[in-house]
């Protein structure tokens, strides 16, 4: 049986001459850091103190032991990476074993025998990236750095929410596998399900020693109580497994995961047969397919998974960490759970980061979270000649093999905004003719996955309108990314538009309180201190933060905690009026993903957990909105629209009670409305003439109430509305589970946007909820937890809302 040897110990790290200690996995940043040599790269300005480190050149070494590569009872000895970053040059013994230029590609060296000191020579990723630049000649992208000339994560050159740390190092998995006459080289299960019947077709190659060629070989499949074997043809097999009665994967919220183990082992036959290797994977039976059909609205854009139609819940990822070496999958597990508990069903890997670890995956398999999965191609054009065209192939080959087990990947898609910014961003007049990506993403990788994985349907790019004959953006046909409402427009303006599936769209906002503490030691904290400018890395983002406020509200002046407050709930009610308005024209409209999910390091983003694992308001605002049942009030020209929205599988009859109110809370008119949603279906209804607020008056807003959901329409911004000064009682009560308590709040007038911080009462400190709007008389019940004993008069000064000063 092939024998596996860890290489994780031992390993050293050369640093002006001097060896330091090495983590394998991981990266030339943290083991400098570990070690002292540098600053911590996330905290104050201190990015700027480390840009040395990947303009070096490093070398990670170690000694291979006679013992580790003899070949004692195995004809064959290997020496394997998972991943190297990126430009590197392998010895053994002062003899080359091979080189690299490809973060994202598996390596293997046959070390049969072999034995001496190993050296990994990193060159630094600017060098490798000139050398293919000067091959190539230039090419346009939308960063000053040179991320499309070399195979890496791309956002390591930094992003318009990342830093820029350059990375070097054997970042994944190193190890020695030892095997004799055969081993399993690639296995690739092509799982379908039909009628209550799951099929896997298995495509298996093997790899055999000299001494191996011509030996009977056999390969054992099995999975869900089935098993089938078939003889090896020299070096290829297919086994087909047909399973009765198999239960579905479904996404979250549409039913079960349940997962099948599927075993694959490879014997040589004889008079007693001989297990040379085997492979395991765990997999889920499902159909998916892309519904791109023309109609009367343009061009749709709808996954329909297991014969059903739906609305993607969606957000976009990228790499939790700049140093991915550091994302353990606990950390995925946590991070994705977070995505869960948010309602989400649908999660994007963004096209400038990685192809993320199997433990992602595995967690979105059992969390029912479906993966849309970019290739790794992002704001730029990318050369298409050699030496970077061998590498996108064996690279997209690599990891399409890779990831295509895992029943929650749904989608393969070329890139992000390459398309666009071909055709919009001045790229082609620039270009002259010369290639700039459009042959990966229209021509290879299709055939790629199309040979490899035709279970799944590819997209050659997001935005992208499903061919030429429209604007790649174009939002009434295929993929939209929305960004002109956060560059320049008022949130409101997301409701003018009805794309046929919103694959980004986002509003920023700062980390929470304690993360920008612990970020910014001793730091007076204001929107524009030196701290703030330099973890807020888009162009113009404060000057969009303040605009994006100042639409709706006086703008804080020397009020930093004020600030921050009104930017979280802005983020958080601008993501909801496109959502809300989105769900509300289903199906013409079938998704949203929202930029972004998470955070690489502490900084001012998009996200809706920042860089230290906080949840902003954002986070249970998405859960309001991603929920099965949702309830809007939606701004016309006429007026404010009710709609009842149903994604749940049971029919929803809802008795809605309009309210229209007076700012000091009394009653100027109401009634109750009857709707009734289908099953994955949207009511929709016209507020009554006479429920409708004055807007002149500005002291009038409008609320519907329907089992337990609430939505609020008010008719003017909130710096033109007549609030009354904020009046509430707080009291703390213990939670009754020992370790949380619940701070009670009392509203004794129209209380907007309650909000408690709860990293104000101890940084591991989280809540269940997010903003609140009470009425006078009511109240809301905000669970805390880690924070230890709170005092009322803590929890107070934890709460904000709209209108405290």
């Amino acid at each position: 049986m092939k024998e596996v040897v860890p290489l994780t110990e031992g390993w050293s790290l050369h640093h002006n001459g001097n060896p330091l200690p090495a983590t394998v996995p991981g990266c030339v940043h943290t083991d400098l850091l570990a070690a002292g040599e540098i600053p911590d790269p996330y905290t104050g300005l201190n990015e700027r103190e480390v840009q040395w480190v990947g303009r070096r050149a490093w070398t990670y070494a170690r000694d291979l032991a006679p013992a580790d590569t003899a070949a004692d009872s195995h004809e064959r000895t290997d020496l394997v990476f998972d991943g190297l970053d990126t430009a590197a040059t392998i010895t053994l013994d002062g003899r080359e074993l091979g080189r690299t230029r490809n973060m994202h590609r598996r390596y293997r060296f046959d070390v049969t025998g072999r034995h001496g000191r190993l050296h990994v020579e990193f060159a630094s990723a600017y060098d490798e990236a000139g050398s293919v630049r000067a091959l190539t000649g230039e090419r346009p992208n939308v960063y000053p750095e040179p991320f499309q000339y070399i195979r890496k994560m791309a956002c390591s050159f930094g992003w318009d929410w990342g830093p820029t740390l350059v990375t070097a190092g054997i970042w994944r998995p190193v190890r020695l596998e030892r095997w004799s006459t055969a081993r399993l080289a690639e296995v690739r299960p092509l799982v379908t399900a039909d009628d209550g019947t799951g099929r896997v077709e298995l495509h298996v190659a093997v790899e055999r020693t000299g001494s191996g060629a011509g030996r009977p070989l056999t390969v054992h499949a099995s999975v869900g109580g089935v098993r089938q074997r078939v003889t090896v043809d020299g070096t290829r097999a297919v086994v087909t497994l047909d399973v009765p009665d198999v239960d579905l994967w479904w996404p979250r919220g549409y039913g079960e995961q349940p997962l099948y183990d599927l075993e694959v082992t490879l014997v040589e036959d004889g008079p007693q047969e001989r297990r040379l290797d085997s492979w395991h994977r765990r997999i889920g039976f499902r159909t998916v397919r892309l519904d791109r059909s023309a109609d009367e609205h343009g061009t749709g854009f709808t996954f329909v998974v297991n014969g059903v139609r739906i609305f993607a819940r969606g957000v976009n990822w990228i790499p939790d960490d700049t140093f991915p070496s550091r994302i353990t999958p606990e950390r995925y597990r946590t991070r994705l759970t977070q995505a869960a508990e948010a309602n989400v069903d649908l999660v994007r890997v963004w096209g400038g980061g990685i192809y993320e670890d199997d433990a992602f995956y595995d967690t979105c398999d059992e969390l029912g979270l479906m993966v849309w999965q970019d290739f790794l191609f992002a704001c730029a054009a990318y050369p298409e000649e050699q030496p970077l065209r061998g590498e996108v192939e064996a690279e997209a080959r690599d990891n399409v093999v890779r990831l295509m087990p895992h029943p929650s990947l749904v989608l393969w898609n070329g890139n992000n905004e390459n398309l666009w910014g071909f055709r919009d961003w001045d790229w082609e007049p620039a270009l002259e003719g010369d290639s700039w990506g459009g042959g990966y993403y229209l021509d290879l990788l299709p055939r790629i996955v199309a040979e490899l994985d035709p279970t799944r349907p590819y997209t050659a790019g997001s935005p992208w309108s499903g061919s030429w004959d429209h604007h790649p953006n174009d939002p009434a046909h295929g993929t939209h990314h929305s960004w002109e409402v956060w560059n320049r427009r008022d949130y409101a303006e997301y409701r003018d538009s009805v794309p046929r599936f919103v694959a980004e769209f986002g509003w920023q906002a700062p980390p929470a309180h304690a993360t920008l503490r612990r970020a910014l030691p001793g730091e007076e904290l204001a929107p524009d201190s030196p701290g703030m400018l330099h973890h807020q890395k888009a162009e113009d983002g404060n000057g969009k933060l303040n605009r994006g406020i100042a639409r709706h509200f006086e703008l804080p002046e020397d009020d930093f905690d004020h600030w921050h407050y009104l930017a979280q709930v802005v983020q958080a009610r601008a993501v909801a009026a496109g959502i809300e308005h989105w769900r509300a024209h289903w199906p013409v409209c079938a998704g949203t993903v929202v930029w972004q999910l998470n955070d690489c390091w502490p900084v001012s983003s998009w996200a809706a957990v920042d860089g230290d694992g906080r949840r902003k308001p954002l986070h249970h605002e998405l859960r309001r909105v991603y929920a099965d049942r949702l309830l809007t009030l939606r701004p016309g020209p006429g007026g404010p629209a009710l709609a009842v929205i149903n994604q749940g599988a049971a029919l929803w009859r809802a008795t809605v009670t309009l309210r229209r109110l007076r700012a000091d809370g009394t009653v100027a008119g109401h009634t109750t409305v009857e709707a009734t949603a289908g099953a994955r279906e949207v009511a929709r209804h016209a507020v009554p003439r006479d429920l409708v607020p004055d807007e002149r008056s500005g002291k009038e807003f409008l609320v519907a109430d329907a089992d337990g959901l609430r939505a609020v329409h008010f008719p003017v911004p909130d710096k033109e509305f007549a609030y009354p000064a904020p009046r509430y009682d707080v009291e703390v009560v213990p939670a009754g589970d020992g370790g949380s308590v619940e701070v009670v709040v009392t509203a004794h007038t129209l209380v907007r946007d309650l909000l408690l911080q709860p990293d104000r009462l101890g940084a591991d400190a989280a809540c269940d909820t997010g903003l609140h709007t009470l009425l006078p008389g009511e109240h809301v019940r905000l669970r805390v937890r880690g924070a230890g004993a709170v005092t009322a008069d803590a929890a107070r000064a934890a709460l904000f809302c709209v209108a405290q000063r």
